[in-house]
């Protein structure tokens, strides 16, 4: 009853507001009761709750009552994970204030571990680019030491291992305060470990070996190191066998680490590797609005749309742009818009395709795979040629948000079910498979190279 409800509501939606908006706030959100009295809504994290709570509350209110619900009231809850959290406007106040707190330069208390406190579950921005990794912290954070270890978590520059890695130590702390929670930087790792050897300083390999929980970040940076490899192997071992969580970042999966020792690619391998890509559209829209809002600036949806279409190597750079706009308009006093950020971020879209086309995501899926795009939009059913063609659907639909009878039009197809099967089959497997989630993101990185 309630899931038939709030489909109907949705789709009332969907048809009122632009695609993107819909697809970003109201596509994983769940009615959970509707009554006279209180209707109550689940949604992905906080900062949807801000957004409902701004600028959809009434309309959702409006569309319940044509299904003759006169809520009085909504709530939300932030359901994660199969965890829910009441969110009313006191609790979200007071979740910008401890942002606010956050934001400001921390005390050295704070800094115990190496730990950064603005790192959190609660501000980090979860799509379908990451919501594996999101996961598999989270069950790290409430079992340490039992659940994937080590944790191997692989990506791209700027796309959160690091605020996903650290977000586990933060949280970890905050519920047993009483764990070692260590995080330190590979290179820091190597410079120690050479100053203990060149000045015989002592005490470096119980410095490691006695935490509960460890977290070294860019791992690939000791993979040319061989005494440091072995160093590390060593660590490695003492805190596996006593069960101590382990939590790793690269920006390779192990075995494409060049010069990594085999045992050691084998024990990173054991647990849970991981890979983070590069966010989607919706992923990047969502990202713009909540950082906009912790400044609190409420950005309009094409600037929005704007940034996220013009920026899409990753998040520091996204983070970038944005601040850059919001730091211009502050100055001049004068509100941001896509005018604005034509303006600022011309270099960005002389630098990069303005619009990646049908064509060009054909032919760079077939130069991938060693085919002629010919091929590709033939009716050739071998597997060589199969696998292919699905990807190059699926780019199309997640990359220009082309409708499937286009996309089969685009690749010589008449049946446009043929484009659901296929943009469905890769999105299934981009998330249990690695090699086509390594494809698909190879290929990406390529179209905006």
């Amino acid at each position: 009853m309630q899931h038939s409800l709030w489909q109907s509501v949705l789709g009332e939606i969907e048809l009122s507001i632009p695609h993107a908006t819909f697809v970003t706030w109201f596509k994983n959100t769940e009615l959970l009761e509707a009554t006279d009295e209180c209707v109550t809504i689940a949604v992905p994290n906080i900062f949807a709750v801000r957004q409902f709570q701004v600028k959809f509350s009434d309309h959702i209110k409006q569309v319940l009552a044509k299904h003759d619900i006169e809520a009085k009231r909504i709530e939300f809850i932030v359901k994660t994970s199969g965890r829910k959290t009441t969110i009313s406007r006191e609790t979200t106040a007071q979740h910008h204030s401890d942002i606010d707190r956050l934001t400001a330069k921390p005390p050295s208390s704070q800094k115990t571990g190496g730990l950064n406190p603005r790192y959190t579950f609660s501000n980090f921005i979860v799509g379908s680019s990451n919501d594996l990794a999101y996961t598999a912290c989270q069950a790290v954070a409430q079992y340490p030491g039992i659940k994937y270890n080590p944790l191997f978590l692989y990506g791209g520059v700027g796309l959160g291992k690091t605020h996903l890695a650290q977000a586990v130590g933060n949280e970890i702390v905050k519920h047993q305060p009483d764990m070692r929670v260590v995080y330190i930087s590979s290179e820091t790792f190597v410079k120690e470990f050479l100053e203990s050897i060149r000045f015989k300083k002592k005490g470096f390999s119980d410095k490691y070996r006695n935490v509960d929980v460890l977290i070294i970040d860019d791992m690939q940076f000791i993979a040319n190191k061989e005494k440091t490899q072995e160093e590390f192997f060593h660590t490695f071992n003492a805190l596996h066998q006593n069960n101590k969580q382990i939590i790793i970042t690269s920006d390779k999966p192990p075995r494409s680490i060049p010069t990594l020792t085999e045992r050691l690619r084998s024990r990173f391998e054991m647990g849970m590797p991981i890979d983070i890509q590069m966010p989607d559209f919706e992923t990047r829209c969502a990202i713009i609005e909540a950082k906009a809002s912790l400044s609190g600036v409420e950005l309009e949806r094409e600037t929005i749309e704007y940034l996220a279409n013009n920026v899409k190597t990753n998040i520091r750079e996204l983070e970038g742009a944005l601040n850059q706009l919001l730091a211009y308009a502050e100055m001049r006093n004068m509100t941001p818009d896509i005018t604005t950020a034509e303006g600022l971020l011309g270099n960005v879209r002389r630098s990069r395709p303005q619009h990646v086309t049908a064509k060009q995501i054909i032919d760079k899926t077939a130069k991938y795979f060693s085919l002629s795009a010919s091929e590709i939009c033939s009716a050739q059913r071998d597997k060589h040629i199969v696998t292919p063609r699905q990807i190059a659907m699926y780019l199309l639909r997640s990359e220009l948000h082309l409708s499937f009878p286009k996309i089969a039009n685009e690749l010589g197809r008449k049946d446009h079910t043929t484009a659901i099967h296929s943009v469905e089959k890769i999105e299934k497997s981009i998330k249990l498979d690695f090699t086509t989630r390594e494809q698909v993101a190879e290929i990406r990185e390529r179209l905006y190279a």
